[in-house]
């Protein structure tokens, strides 16, 4: 972004034109928001242009009738900033000559150093901007970016940041602002439009990483299979899953593959589900099961050697299965070959990890794998890779690995080996459960299987991600796992309805 705006200043732009440009759109957008202004307004001016922002907000906002006073804890270095400075003294906005009482009832508007942080911020202002947290919670908006926050990689520089209802980020928004580290920092993240022209984009074939959205799923392509079409030419599923410690994780992993809409689903379960699976899940063909002395996780090698995998689309392995083989290698040989997609999840991960080459087997594969790790799980696969960075850590783990990976999250990455990466931008906090992992293994699994072999990358994965995200955010019943798979069913079900009419 700071590249992007030098080319733009460097076309002629004046760099007063470009403060104006920002200040006044983020004033309107302050401005739609009565009720937030109506206890006057405070704006902590920094030292360089970001400060100058902030004092044509203050002018705008005094122009129109709201009390506004400056604040200005450190000197001011940018000479436009001073003149925007000096015409608001002019105008007669009060600068306070003490520190502000952080229980001051007024909307704070922190405009103090924008992108490129990279130092701490000074222990006085970031102890001031606790305190406001603490006596003032969500009364404050930050301009660009939180003070004290790293724009790159989302963290606290020193672990102090500001902590802001919402924040008006420009033109482009910044990585750091969506990864899970910042989300408390950030609040409401809002992208303010300056009229950045099109040629100034960065080029499309650029390894960016790119937002979704909720609304991207209006343009997603749906499986059309024929008419004629019968359940076997409709996707194919294997599901391994589940062990006696963990019967939900099987029952729920194929209630996501089922809300896939998956022409057929077979899977290998521990026999205590496998009793009443077709009580439960009529629609599910038993393809193996672990007797009580056997957990499934170590029974899936022997029932995969006897299975045609030729005859499935895609292969979920994991939710639930405990330890398993002590030789990876010999168990998971059949696998190599599979030609379809291959969905390591859970334990299926953690078996990987396990092994003596690791991640390594997974360049063997001769078919495409997609790994749906969250944190601790990729860290045990990838273990030299640092997750202080997740957009960068799953980039170089699909990269080496040669696999489509989802790093779950809040925000969740979804990273392929081209370098190419794409991010969640909008979930909902309360639908952090246990079983939604389960849910999303399965209807990848079912996802992939109705897909045509050339779509088997990163954006299917991440199209089934960002479904089963919208199901849980859109899920009005409850937030646990079993709703939302029956939530992410109606929404498969509308979409494809709604993409056969057009």
């Amino acid at each position: 972004m700071a590249a992007l705006e030098q080319d733009w200043l460097a076309s002629g732009l004046p760099v007063p034109s470009l403060m104006e440009k920002v200040g006044l759109a983020m004033a309107a957008w302050l401005l739609e928001r009565p009720t937030w202004l109506s206890a006057g307004v405070l704006v902590l001016v920094g030292p360089g242009h970001n400060g100058g922002d902030g004092l044509v907000v203050a002018r705008e906002l005094a122009q129109v009738g709201v009390a506004v006073r400056l604040w200005l804890p450190l000197p001011i270095r940018a000479p436009l900033t001073q003149q925007h400075l000096d015409h608001a003294r002019w105008l007669g906005i009060p600068v306070l000559e003490s520190v502000p009482d952080p229980a001051d009832p007024a909307l704070w508007i922190e405009a103090l150093f924008g992108l490129g942080q990279s130092r701490p911020l000074p222990q006085a202002l970031a102890s001031l901007l606790r305190q406001r947290q603490q006596q003032r919670p969500h009364q404050l908006v930050s301009l660009d970016l939180p003070a004290g926050l790293d724009g790159d990689h989302g963290h606290a520089l020193n672990g102090e940041a500001a902590v802001a209802r919402a924040t008006l980020t420009v033109a482009l928004i910044k990585e750091g602002l969506v990864q899970d580290a910042a989300l408390e920092h950030v609040g409401e993240l809002h992208r303010i439009d300056v009229g950045w022209p099109d040629r100034l984009m960065p080029d499309p074939s650029t390894p960016l990483l790119l937002g979704v959205r909720p609304d991207d799923l209006e343009d997603l392509v749906w499986p059309q299979p024929p008419c004629s079409a019968m359940k076997y030419q409709r996707g194919r599923v294997l599901v391994i899953a589940g062990s006696d410690r963990y019967r939900g994780a099987t029952l729920l992993a194929l209630r996501g593959a089922l809300a896939s809409g998956v022409g057929s689903i077979q899977a290998v379960v521990p026999e205590t589900v496998a009793q009443a699976l077709w009580q439960v899940l009529p629609e599910v063909v038993l393809a193996g099961a672990a007797g009580p002395d056997a957990e499934v996780g170590r029974l899936w090698p022997e029932t995969v050697a006897e299975l045609d995998l030729s005859r499935f689309d895609a292969v979920l392995l994991g939710p639930g299965l405990g330890p398993g083989s002590a030789d990876w290698d010999r168990a998971a040989a059949p696998l190599l070959a599979f030609s379809g997609v291959l969905v390591l999840d859970a334990d299926g991960l953690n078996q990987l990890a396990a092994s003596q080459g690791g991640w390594r087997w997974l360049t063997q594969r001769q078919g495409p794998t997609w790994l749906t790790p969250h944190a601790a799980e990729f860290q045990r696969l990838f273990p030299t890779l640092l997750l202080s960075s997740p957009v960068a850590a799953a980039r170089e783990a699909a990269t080496c690995s040669g696999a489509v990976l989802v790093l779950k999250g809040a925000h969740s990455v979804i990273a392929a080996p081209d370098g190419s990466a794409r991010q969640l931008l909008h979930t909902d906090p309360h639908v952090a459960r246990t079983g939604l992992g389960d849910v999303l293994a399965g209807f990848a699994a079912g996802w992939a299987a109705q897909r045509p072999a050339m779509t088997w990358g990163a954006e299917a994965l991440a199209a089934a991600v960002a479904l089963h995200a919208e199901a849980a955010r859109r899920c009005r019943v409850s937030s646990t796992a079993g709703d939302v798979a029956q939530a992410l069913a109606k929404l498969c079900r509308r979409q494809q309805r709604q993409a056969g009419r057009e």
